[in-house]
């Protein structure tokens, strides 16, 4: 059997870097500052098409079509968990995906009850991401995980589920949820881009292969998501490519996955989204204008970019929506 802490030549050593207990960080978000859905004031915001899109959202639903939601890390480092949440528990989102900071957060305010360190100061002296219990119990729910051919996010959500001891927060962390109320949350990673891979028992492998699994389970979502919506918060690279290999995988497989619904939330103000324009436009190459707005919808449906704070949007996505459909009754309509 091949050993995996032999030294390649070339190769740096992970085995002496040193961890620091996360209970000597301070934390930027915590549970105390979450927003709470039907308390807190909802922030003025609105524009064209929102309406529609609500409507279209709420149609789906009502139709047992899929609403994915697709999100960035500062869904979560906003304080904006709970709407999620809440929408998943009415039976109003059928998928989650995110990239591999939005477990992590997600993760850590589930056992630490705060996330998101100060980076400027902590990359300075190397202690950046170097936290041993998050490092640690998160390689491990993965190792565990892929050994049973579980995905990236139900393993973490397994792993909580084993050891509620350790996860005091486990009622506001959106991927447990999520798993509590059987709608898949889905992890799309890249190998080195999160501080669990900084981690001395880091497991390439097991990672890997868990959200290969959860890009499976993805793909068969995308693919019966014809007459559904995909929605896309602030993930400006992984989550328009992600969908965007998804939808052709379905597309090749001959599912119809053309009267689809999308909409993209971000601060970026694109203008004019829907116009053409050439390579020397530096929009040209944001990827969610072309790979979750315009592309997917060429045949069919219709696509939307939304302008505004994530503070501003998913409030009054979720009061629009919630006030048109108040929730579904899952499991009798749904066409997943």
């Amino acid at each position: 059997m091949e050993d995996k802490n032999v030294k390649i030549p070339g190769q740096l050593d992970f085995s002496n870097i040193k961890t620091y207990p996360v209970s000597q960080r301070k934390n930027l978000v915590t549970i105390d500052n979450m927003a709470v859905p039907d308390r807190d004031p909802i922030p003025d915001w609105d524009q064209e098409g929102f309406d529609e899109l609500i409507g279209r959202m709420a149609e789906a639903r009502q139709n047992g079509r899929a609403v994915i939601w697709s999100m960035g890390a500062h869904v979560i480092k906003n304080g904006l968990s709970r709407y999620i949440i809440e929408l998943i528990k009415r039976g109003l989102i059928t998928h989650i995906s995110g990239n591999g900071a939005c477990s992590i957060h997600d993760f850590e305010l589930a056992f630490n009850g705060g996330t998101s360190e100060d980076v400027p100061t902590a990359i300075e002296d190397g202690s950046f991401g170097m936290w041993e219990e998050t490092g640690r119990w998160m390689n491990e729910a993965i190792r565990q995980g892929a050994a049973k051919s579980l995905g990236y996010g139900e393993s973490l959500a397994v792993y909580i589920d084993k050891h509620p001891e350790r996860f005091p927060y486990k009622e506001d962390c959106i991927l447990y949820q999520a798993y509590k109320n059987d709608v898949p949350a889905t992890y799309h990673i890249a190998l080195g881009t999160d501080i669990i891979h900084q981690h001395p028992i880091v497991d390439f492998e097991a990672i890997g292969k868990a959200s290969g699994i959860d890009f499976h389970k993805y793909c068969y979502s995308v693919s019966r998501m014809d007459e559904g919506v995909f929605l896309n918060f602030g993930s400006a690279v992984i989550g328009a490519e992600v969908f965007l290999k998804a939808l052709s995988i379905a597309r090749n497989l001959g599912y119809p996955t053309y009267h689809i619904t999308t909409a993209n939330f971000d601060i970026i103000d694109l203008g004019d989204y829907q116009a053409k324009i050439g390579y020397d436009d530096p929009h040209y190459y944001y990827r969610p204008r072309k790979n979750i707005v315009n592309r997917p919808t060429s045949m069919g449906g219709k696509g939307w970019h939304f302008c505004g704070d994530h503070k501003q949007t998913i409030p009054n996505l979720y009061k629009r929506l919630t006030e048109k459909l108040p929730e579904v009754e899952r499991g009798v309509k749904d066409y997943l």
